[in-house]
């Protein structure tokens, strides 16, 4: 089967998948957590500063900024928020390959913290925020399988938010290109217009989920190819 058509075809059985599990669609603000992260960030290497960032229970957010100049800092800070999500689902799987899924949890978790310390003041998203490094401890605490189960959980949902999101754009970028997010400011900052810039956030996301999914498809190769040295030994 082509890789491609396979990429595609899991996504879509993961995303079915996870939503059969109970409370999935809370944690999926992980995302928006990482891409308005992404955002305070870019602007704080461009000198800007960051005034705070709201996450919403749909899933959506702002981060509310200053920059020093215009141009070409603003398009930086634009592309941040959705190439931060993809190469942070990447970076998930690469944990998860490198069986280090406790030490993947305590960075999720230090990244929570550190939004409440600088960026998040008040709203729903302060309270999201505390509740989930509570539960991240809880299962640090659990540890073993279920601990590896959430952390997979965690990395599929960000995958496909990760996917989903500039697909989302893409499509609101053909209905009503004013009100399509990112791409829209870029659209007003440069010549190219939000379907285009869309479609480039589509197509990197597309890259890095299959980026993600090597490693994911390589750990569980080199996992069976263990279990069957295991077999050969026991007879």
């Amino acid at each position: 089967m082509n890789k491609w058509l396979k990429a595609f075809l899991f996504l879509a059985g993961a995303a079915i998948l996870t939503r059969l599990i109970p409370f999935s669609d809370w944690f999926r603000i992980l995302d928006t957590m990482i891409h308005e992260l992404g955002h305070a960030v870019m602007t704080l290497l461009m000198s800007g500063r960051v005034l705070r960032i709201e996450l919403n229970p749909d899933h959506s957010g702002v981060t509310y900024s200053v920059l020093a100049t215009s141009g070409w800092s603003q398009v930086a800070v634009s592309l941040a928020g959705y190439i931060s999500a993809s190469l942070f689902a990447i970076a998930l799987f690469y944990v998860r390959y490198k069986h280090q899924q406790r030490a993947g949890i305590m960075i999720i978790s230090v990244i929570a913290l550190a939004m409440i310390l600088l960026f998040v003041r008040s709203g729903y998203g302060l309270w999201w925020l505390i509740i989930f490094i509570v539960v991240n401890f809880v299962f640090l605490l659990l540890g073993g399988r279920i601990l590896n189960f959430y952390y997979l959980l965690l990395a599929f949902l960000c995958l496909e938010e990760s996917v989903m999101g500039p697909f989302t754009l893409l499509l609101r970028s053909l209905t009503d290109p004013s009100q399509a997010g990112d791409a829209s400011n870029l659209a007003h900052i440069t010549i190219m217009p939000a379907l285009a810039w869309s479609l480039l956030f589509f197509v990197i996301s597309i890259f890095c989920a299959m980026s993600a999914l090597q490693l994911y498809w390589k750990d569980r190769g080199q996992i069976r190819h263990a279990r069957s040295t295991n077999d050969a030994a026991v007879r």
